[in-house]
């Protein structure tokens, strides 16, 4: 079983690297800009491990709801893996681009659209003729909220663990 095809992991890739290329539109965090610092290799390999370390736990919680909850056919599995993983790509990238809290820092108008236009995409697929093409099959209300609420939950854990991470490695 593959969560994802081929085809579907491109797209996906493509979908979030969308939003990203808007990054170099986002403004700095005054702070940031005040007081430059040098890149820390040690911070980052951290970083990445607590944030890698909450991103598994969010796949294998999404995982579980769709196949113990929803009972979800591979096609509607492959349809919201797919969802969840672009919505909450998108909406990790606001929490991870500041210190703050993500809605102390607003990010650029080009980042917000492109965002936006990203995650209405992703949900608008696999109502579209493309759907099909992509092995992409409407799902049902309730998964499509799961998936949702799956990914603000995911955002506000990211939030929590950020504040946790940076009050610890200063």
């Amino acid at each position: 079983f593959l969560p994802q095809l081929p085809k579907q992991v491109l797209l996906a890739n493509l979908l979030a690297d969308f939003p990203e290329m808007t990054i170099v539109t986002d403004a700095v965090d005054a702070e940031m800009v005040a007081r430059p610092g040098k890149w820390d290799m040690n911070l980052i390999r951290r970083f990445m491990i607590v944030f890698g370390a909450i991103s598994s736990v969010f796949d294998y919680l999404t995982f579980a709801v769709l196949i113990f909850i929803f009972h979800c056919n591979a096609q509607q599995f492959r349809t919201a893996w797919f969802t969840e993983s672009l919505v909450s790509a998108c909406l990790i990238v606001l929490v991870v681009r500041t210190r703050k809290p993500f809605f102390r820092s607003r990010p650029s108008l080009p980042m917000i659209l492109a965002n936006l236009a990203a995650i209405s995409v992703t949900l608008a697929l696999p109502y579209t003729p493309l759907g099909p093409l992509l092995e992409l099959s409407p799902l049902p209300a309730s998964v499509i909220l799961a998936v949702v609420l799956i990914s603000l939950i995911y955002v506000l854990a990211a939030e929590v663990g950020k504040q946790f991470f940076y009050r610890t490695y200063r």
